[in-house]
């Protein structure tokens, strides 16, 4: 099992596909970083040799902010945004979409599953 940045990294994929297991690398940095050591891309984790999981394991050390430090860094932001008061700040504290959305009929994986309003019956038109 390789382990990189504190992660276990599936031993059944192919590199640049496992890679992206690791927060803060998705498939462009990962082709990124094959590319940077000389690894192909098609090669599974279990036919890696110590010496390339270690010179991986040091560039992305190197050169990535991933995981732990870079979920602080994301939540420290947020904080800021909502200390400042800012608009941004506010539509986090409110859970609603902070770049610009319409939240009138979408927005339901910001907002979390529709709520029904109590005694918010129509009332028939009268003649």
């Amino acid at each position: 099992m390789a382990r990189i940045a504190g992660v276990n990294i599936p031993i059944d994929k192919v590199v640049h596909t496992a890679l992206t297991y690791i927060h803060g690398i998705g498939d462009h940095n990962s082709k990124i970083i094959c590319q940077k050591l000389n690894i192909p891309t098609n090669k599974r984790v279990n036919k890696l040799t110590e010496d390339e999981i270690l010179k991986i394991r040091e560039y992305i050390d190197q050169n990535y902010k991933v995981e732990g430090d870079l979920r602080r860094e994301v939540s420290m932001n947020v904080k800021r945004l909502v200390d400042l008061a800012s608009y941004r700040g506010s539509r986090h504290k409110k859970k609603l979409p902070v770049r610009g959305q319409r939240t009138h009929s979408n927005a339901r994986t910001r907002k979390g599953k529709a709520i029904a309003i109590a005694g918010k019956k129509l009332t028939p038109l009268k003649k």
